[in-house]
C-alpha cells in the first residue's frame, strides 16, 4: 500500500435526496488496494470544510481530489480548493468531472488546481500518481491537462476502456463512512432508489450537450450481466428497490437492454434511464414490452424541439423529426412507459422576432405532445452554450456576443449557476420577455399537468391545480400565473430537472 494518502471529495450537488456518488466511487476504485483513500461527501456533511481541514491537518494526505459538475457543486469545489491551497500549499489538488474538462483553461488559470483529469480517469488517475511519485515527465499522459513552464499541456484522448474489466465500485468503503442506505431516497420510482452508471459517453454529438467535447461520439458499456449483478448487490445488500441509470445514453444497444430486461424480470424493481427517441423508436414491440414488464417505468428523452430545421442545427443525428417525436410519445403509451421529454428553447439568433417565433412554435408543439399522450412528462430548458471549439454553433454564439467567465470565481455568481441549470442563462439573444414567457408557460403546464415525479401531488391537490390552471392552459394565457405559483410554493412543488425525482 502506498503511503501517500488521498482525500476524495464529492461537492454538494443539490438540495434533493442524496444519490450514490458514482463518479468519486469510480476514482476510488481506480486506486483501490494501491493507495489508501478517504471519502468526504459534501451532501452528507453539515459543514464539509470542518472534515476536510481536520483530515488535512493530520499531515497524512498528499492529494485533494474532486469530481466537479457545473452548477451547485462549484459552490464548494471552488472555495474549498482555494482554502486548501492557502492553508496546505504542499497538497496536490486534482479536479475531474465534465466542468473541469470543458472549462480547463479557467480552472488551471486559477492557480489553485494543479491537474485536470480530462474525461474518464480509470487509467489516468493512477498513472498520474505514479509519475508524480517517480518524478517522471507528464507530457503525453492520456486524458491529463496541466500547466508547466511552457504553458498549457493537454494530453491525447484515451480510447474508452472495456467497462467489464474495470474494478467494482467500493460501496463497502463508502458504506463505512456514510451508510449506503442514506443514498437510497424515496422517489417516484420506489422507497429506496439507487443511482448507477452502466456506460461511458454517448455515440452522438448534439451541439448543445456538455459531454460532446469530452467523448467525441464515443460510447462503451458494461455488459448486461454485470450491470444486473451490480443492481442485485444494491438490492440484496443495501435494500434498493428501484434504480436510476444516469448514463448519458443507457439505451444505445437494444440487445443489451433486452438482455438486462430479461435478467430483471423477477426482481420486482422499477427502473429509469436516459435515451434517444430515434434510437428507441427502432426497438421492436417485443423489446418494449419486455422493458415494461421488467420494471422500466419512465425514460428520459431529448425531444428538444418540434422544428426539423432546429433539430438539424442541434445535430440530432439527422434522423429525429417533429413527426417522429409525436408518434413515439403515442407509441410509448401502449407499453405503460412514461416518456419524459426534454425541450431546449431559445436557440441563438440575430433576429429577436424569429427567436420568439420559434419559442411560440415549441410551446404549441409541447401542447401537441400532451394531446397524443397526456402522461408525457415535459421538462423545459433554455439553451446554454457549451465550449465545443470549432463547431459552427459555438462560433455563432461567440459572434453574437456570448463568452464564458475568465476567472474561476466568477462561476460562483448566481447568474452562472442558473446558466448551468439551463433555466435562465442570460445569453445575449434572449430577452427578459422571452425568458418570462417560457417560465410562465412552464408554470401553467406544471399546473395543468403536475409532474408524476412529485409523488406528493396526488388526489385533491392535483385536481385543484388542474382546475386553477385550466383556463390559462386552454386560452394560452400565460402571463402572471401567480395563483398557480402560490399553490406550487405552498406545496413545495418539485421540478425533476432541478431536484431530480422528488425524495423525502
Amino acid at each position: 500500500m502506498n503511503t501517500e494518502k488521498i482525500l476524495l471529495f464529492n461537492p454538494k450537488a443539490a438540495t434533493y435526496g442524496f444519490r450514490i456518488p458514482n463518479s468519486i466511487l469510480q476514482v476510488g476504485a481506480s486506486v483501490d488496494g494501491i493507495y489508501d483513500y478517504l471519502f468526504i461527501d459534501g451532501n452528507r456533511e453539515n459543514d464539509p470544510w470542518i472534515s476536510i481541514e481536520s483530515q488535512l491537518k493530520s499531515g497524512i494526505f498528499k492529494y485533494f481530489c474532486l469530481s466537479v459538475m457545473p452548477g451547485p457543486q462549484l459552490k464548494q469545489a471552488i472555495p474549498y480548493s482555494k482554502k486548501v491551497r492557502e492553508l496546505f500549499p504542499d497538497i496536490i489538488i486534482i479536479w475531474g468531472g465534465y466542468f473541469a474538462s470543458n472549462q480547463y483553461k479557467v480552472v488551471l488559470d486559477s492557480g489553485y488546481v494543479d491537474y485536470i483529469v480530462d474525461g474518464p480517469g480509470d487509467a489516468t488517475f493512477p498513472t498520474l500518481l505514479v509519475k508524480l511519485k517517480k518524478g517522471e515527465s507528464l507530457l503525453g499522459t492520456k486524458n491529463l491537462i496541466f500547466k508547466d513552464e511552457n504553458g498549457l499541456q493537454k494530453g491525447p484522448r484515451e480510447a474508452l476502456l472495456n467497462q467489464d474489466e474495470l474494478p467494482s465500485l467500493p460501496y463497502e468503503k463508502l458504506n463505512r463512512s456514510y451508510s449506503i442506505r442514506g443514498y437510497l431516497p424515496k422517489t417516484h420510482l420506489g422507497n429506496n432508489t439507487a443511482s448507477y452508471h452502466s456506460s461511458m459517453g454517448c455515440p452522438f454529438s448534439c451541439s448543445f450537450c456538455g459531454i460532446v467535447p469530452i467523448y467525441n461520439a464515443r460510447w462503451k458499456a458494461k455488459s448486461a450481466k454485470l450491470v444486473y449483478q451490480d443492481v442485485l448487490k444494491l438490492k440484496n445488500e443495501y435494500g434498493a428497490d428501484s434504480v436510476e441509470f444516469h448514463d448519458n445514453n443507457f439505451y444505445t444497444s437494444e440487445k443489451r437492454v433486452a438482455e438486462f430486461s430479461r435478467l430483471m424480470m423477477d426482481e420486482n424493481m422499477t427502473w429509469w434511464g436516459e435515451g434517444r427517441i430515434d434510437t428507441i423508436n427502432k426497438y421492436s414491440d417485443d423489446t418494449m414490452q419486455l422493458m415494461s414488464d421488467s420494471g422500466c417505468s419512465m425514460i428520459f428523452l431529448g425531444a428538444e424541439t418540434g422544428s426539423d430545421e432546429v433539430l438539424k442545427q442541434m445535430n440530432k443525428g439527422g434522423t429525429q423529426t417533429g413527426a417522429q417525436i409525436l408518434k413515439f410519445a403515442e407509441r410509448m403509451g401502449k407499453f405503460n412507459i412514461i416518456p419524459e421529454y426534454s425541450f431546449v428553447l431559445g436557440m441563438p439568433g440575430d433576429d429577436p422576432e424569429k427567436v420568439m417565433a420559434q419559442i411560440d412554435a415549441d410551446i404549441e408543439f409541447i401542447k401537441k405532445v400532451k394531446q397524443v399522450n397526456p402522461n408525457t412528462e415535459i421538462i423545459i430548458y433554455l439553451y446554454s452554450p457549451v465550449p465545443t471549439e470549432g463547431s459552427e454553433l459555438y462560433d455563432e454564439i461567440r459572434r453574437i456576443g456570448f463568452d464564458f467567465p475568465e476567472k474561476l470565481e466568477d462561476w460562483l455568481n448566481p447568474s452562472w449557476e442558473n446558466f448551468d441549470l439551463r433555466k435562465n442563462p442570460l445569453t445575449p439573444w434572449l430577452t427578459p420577455e422571452m425568458v418570462d414567457k417560457v417560465r410562465n408557460f412552464e408554470t401553467v403546464l406544471n399546473g395543468y399537468y403536475p409532474t408524476a415525479s412529485d409523488f406528493r401531488i396526488r388526489g385533491w391537490k392535483k385536481n385543484l391545480l388542474r382546475r386553477v390552471s385550466n383556463w390559462r392552459y386552454k386560452t394560452n394565457s400565460y402571463k402572471y400565473p401567480y395563483e398557480i405559483k402560490a399553490l406550487h410554493k405552498i406545496w413545495k412543488y418539485k421540478q425533476p430537472e432541478i431536484e431530480g425525482f422528488y425524495s423525502e
